[in-house]
């Protein structure tokens, strides 16, 4: 851990190793319970992925952003992006930091504001769906990629959600 003190705050937070990564693709993956939404995330120099299994609604938002669509009214993830910025803020980077002994994905919204910069504890779906409308920068930590790791051609042959009608 490491604390940094900016005009009065205390700002405490983990130090760790990380590396840059992109969304790579939003597929559908078939599994026994049915059809589930995988964002894949590709890590800078390395062939392997980190796929982090999200729900449909978070799949379709983070398809949208990544093809800057836009349906007219905000949806809940550009009304929060606009809010953010209304208030001054700029989302400054994604950083998935920690996958849990069950495979829960934990990740951190890093935000300029005002008042300084703040990391908000976030669903990494909720996180990419941000950045996909910003082009902010995605972080993962080496442990994350270490521990999720995925040969790619695992999952070049599932549909994208943009090919199986899913964003209507």
């Amino acid at each position: 851990m490491c604390g940094v003190v900016k005009d009065g705050l205390l700002t405490v937070g983990v130090v760790y190793v990380s590396m840059d990564a992109h969304i790579d693709a939003v597929k559908i993956a078939g599994t026994p319970q049915g059809p589930v939404p995988v964002v894949v995330l590709g890590v800078e120099g390395d062939d392997d992925v980190v796929p982090i299994f999200i729900g449909f609604e978070e799949a379709r938002s983070i398809a949208r952003g990544l093809d800057a669509t836009d349906i007219g009214r905000p949806l809940t993830h550009d009304l929060l992006l606009d809010i953010v910025e209304e208030l001054g803020g700029r989302v400054d980077k994604v950083v998935v930091s920690e996958v849990t002994e069950d495979g829960t994905f934990i990740a951190d919204l890093h935000v300029d504001t005002p008042r300084g910069s703040t990391a908000i504890d976030a669903r990494p779906s909720d996180s990419m769906a941000l950045a996909a409308r910003t082009n902010t920068p995605i972080e993962l930590a080496e442990s994350v990629y270490e521990d999720s790791r995925e040969p790619a051609e695992e999952f070049e042959p599932l549909d994208d959600i943009r090919d199986v009608g899913a964003l209507e």
